[in-house]
């Protein structure tokens, strides 16, 4: 039973598919110790959860096994050009469609074959990333990969660019032997962080997290943080893309289909001048849709601050008035920025929008 389940999941396109039992995940004290002293930030809803997260079976009552999956989302390189001025960046995965969309519909299928394959009174149920398990312990005790100094999951197939999905049920499959951690004396991912959100290995601060203050974080960005952010203005990659893992990637395949152009190397000023609808109908069915205009725009604010010419000006003091305060404070501070930077002798000049 597990070698047709784990032959049907190559066939719906995951790259790798592993079993493991569905006892509690040996890093519930850590979750415990991350929430106790606030690292999560502004994420309740890991501490809403946290009691099913330590233990599967209140997930998926009489639950036996997890089947942990893991998709590609490693991009041609050719793709990744030199940035120029007034350009963003946006995290390699948000460059797709809404992975939860993509991948529904395959683990919709597996669940409903490992359903069929258990025989009557078998339960499944599925998640991509939204369920309260661990999904990172379960899937390095399944073996698809091992945390890394940057607590995210390194596959020795796959490197570091890939989603995670799981299949709880109550089907008892064989467990696969579980991954031991292969990092060594490399800190690259620690040092890789341009605010330090990893204060020690194997521990993340979300609060001064990129991803987290770009994506998670509804409010202003902390002023002292803004420089650091460069123009990365949905996720970043640094500690992922500087671990040596990953010349080990396979492009991705299920997930190819679902590239989406014009967001390697986003135009900060055309992202600037979206009101609501075309802020919708431009991120339709992305990741990206997930922060809201308010959230994009201050986003491109700060990026502009950081690297934006004198050119911005205009479109910065436009978006100064704009109706969400949230934007009109961060382009207050990117024209101040820009300011900085380009008027002679630091003293400033004056600018009208167009």
């Amino acid at each position: 039973m597990k070698e047709r389940v784990q032959r049907r999941a190559r066939d719906l396109g995951f790259d790798l598919c592993r079993i493991t039992s569905a006892q509690p995940p040996a890093s519930g004290p850590h979750l415990l110790t991350a929430l106790a002293e606030g690292r999560h930030a502004e994420m309740q809803w890991l501490a809403r959860n946290a009691e099913k997260r330590l233990t599967p079976e209140l997930v998926l009552p009489e639950a036996k096994s997890v089947v942990a999956l893991a998709v590609s989302y490693a991009a041609d390189p050719a793709r990744l050009n030199a940035r120029r001025c007034h350009e963003g960046v946006v995290a390699r995965y948000a460059r797709y469609d809404d992975y939860h969309d993509v991948l529904a519909g395959p683990l919709r299928e597996l669940a409903a074959f490992i359903d069929a394959l258990g025989g009557a009174g078998t339960r499944s149920l599925w998640y991509v990333d939204t369920g309260p398990i661990l999904e990172r312990d379960l899937a390095q005790r399944a073996g698809i990969g091992f945390v890394g100094k940057h607590t995210n999951l390194i596959s020795r197939q796959l490197g570091n660019w890939f989603f995670l999905a799981e299949i709880l049920t109550t089907v008892e499959l064989p467990p696969d032997v579980s991954e031991s951690n292969r990092c060594g004396s490399c800190t690259r991912c620690l040092t890789a962080c341009p605010t330090q959100a990893l204060p020690a290995p194997f521990t993340l601060d979300a609060r001064r997290c990129i991803s987290y203050l770009t994506i998670e974080l509804k409010g202003s960005i902390p002023v002292e943080l803004r420089p650091l952010l460069g123009n990365r203005i949905y996720g970043c990659d640094d500690c992922l893309a500087v671990c040596p893992w990953n010349r080990f990637a396979r492009e991705a395949s299920l997930l190819k289909p679902y590239a989406r152009s014009g967001l390697e190397q986003p135009d900060l000023l055309e992202l600037l001048a979206l009101d609501d609808a075309g802020f919708k109908a431009r991120f339709a069915g992305s990741p990206v849709l997930r922060t809201k205009r308010r959230g994009l725009l201050r986003n491109v604010c700060v990026a502009l601050g950081n690297v934006g010419e004198a050119s911005a000006l205009p479109a910065l003091a436009r978006a100064e008035q704009d109706v969400e305060p949230l934007i009109g404070e961060h382009a207050k501070w990117a024209q101040a920025e820009i300011l900085r930077r380009h008027s002679p002798n630091g003293l400033g000049f004056e600018t009208k929008a167009a």
